[in-house]
């Protein structure tokens, strides 16, 4: 009785969808959850109802991840080498400096001598100026010792410098080689899929077009410009319910501070990818919830909204965006993705889907 109460129920979901597309009434960001997922088909076995596997899922959210945190560790590197750089050359400054001035030391005590005791002895008509040719002594004395230790000091700055230098570039290198492999880890998961699928290659991929000029405010990081880890403990605004991470609603305030206010739904109970975890929106492009292919005004909609997404990522910590049969990556830019149900909702040609770290 189990599979006829499912089919009952979806389709009575398809008729409440039906009868929401036809009636102008109410405000599609009213309409009632059920409904507007509905637009989302039903998952095949091993497939998340978006399309994909958890696997793929899984090997996309590590790479773009991975990719991140190893962009965030290299563009760190970067700075601290600048700023390095910066202070071995007044180092340097200071170095030359001192040298020069432990030069004039030597070569006067060269020219004249060098004054010992014995000599400010001799050369003192009476007790007191034979005290003050001492005094004398070791004030010069203590001069050259400072030069000296000064010089030495800033010998070893310099060397210190040298080597954390160094130890940037090894750093920078490392993160070079993190990042490549993230970016391969990702589009060889998205070819394997796609081969699956028999779709073209990931290698492929062109941009789905659209522009936004529009500047989202950016999420919060930690000290070292990281991303700070969050869970789903925040309630979701959308219609879906259940919980988002702050980040996540962040992303979703900030898009429709941009103008983009059509139907969303974020969380999901079941399934793989971010939905779960509260890291994940779908934007539909039409104004009646997710329907079918997206044409005309839609398509140019969900176009601007993939390219606001995209030109935002790096302020709104995006992990991926997918619209019409393409994916973003960071690592990698966009690349083809085909659903495996081969919908409108697998193949996201109704919906814009965000994830976020």
């Amino acid at each position: 009785m189990a599979p006829v109460r499912r089919r009952a129920a979806r389709t009575a979901a398809l008729i409440a969808t039906t009868l929401a597309l036809g009636s102008a009434v109410a405000p599609v960001t009213a309409a009632p959850a059920t409904a507007a997922r509905a637009g989302l088909a039903a998952a095949a076995p091993g497939q998340d109802e978006e399309g994909g596997t958890p696997a793929l899922r899984s090997q996309l959210e590590a790479a773009s991840k991975g990719y991140l945190d190893a962009k965030r560790a290299l563009g760190t590197s970067v700075k601290r080498q600048q700023q390095l750089a910066t202070q071995l050359k007044s180092t340097e400054v200071e170095m030359t400096s001192r040298t020069a001035k432990v030069g004039e030391i030597a070569e006067a005590a060269y020219r004249t001598g060098r004054l010992s005791v014995a000599s400010a002895l001799l050369n003192s008509g009476s007790p007191d100026g034979f005290m003050d040719r001492a005094a004398a002594l070791d004030a010069v004395a203590a001069n050259e010792d400072r030069a000296l230790r000064q010089l030495q000091e800033t010998r070893d700055e310099v060397a210190r410098t040298k080597l954390a230098l160094d130890g940037e570039i090894r750093e920078q290198s490392k993160q070079v080689t993190v990042m490549a492999k993230r970016k391969e880890q990702a589009e060889r998961a998205l070819t394997v899929a796609n081969n699956q699928q028999r779709q073209q290659s990931a290698g492929g991929g062109t941009s789905p077009g659209g522009t936004s000029n529009k500047t989202a405010r950016a999420a919060p990081r930690n000290s070292d410009g990281s991303w700070p880890s969050e869970s789903c403990s925040v309630n979701d605004p959308t219609p879906a319910n259940g919980c988002i991470t702050p980040r996540t609603l962040h992303a979703l305030n900030q898009a429709k501070a941009a103008g983009f206010t059509r139907y969303v739904s974020c969380h999901r109970s079941g399934g793989s990818g971010e939905h779960p975890k509260g890291r994940a929106c779908d934007f539909a492009a039409q104004k009646g919830g997710f329907g079918g292919d997206a044409s005309g005004g839609d398509r140019t909609y969900g176009n601007n909204l993939a390219a606001y997404f995209v030109g935002n990522a790096d302020r709104l910590a995006v992990l991926y965006v997918i619209w019409y049969r393409q994916i973003w990556l960071p690592s990698s830019g966009w690349k083809s993705y085909s659903g495996a149900n081969g919908d409108p909702s697998s193949d996201h040609t109704n919906h814009v889907h965000l994830s976020v770290y």
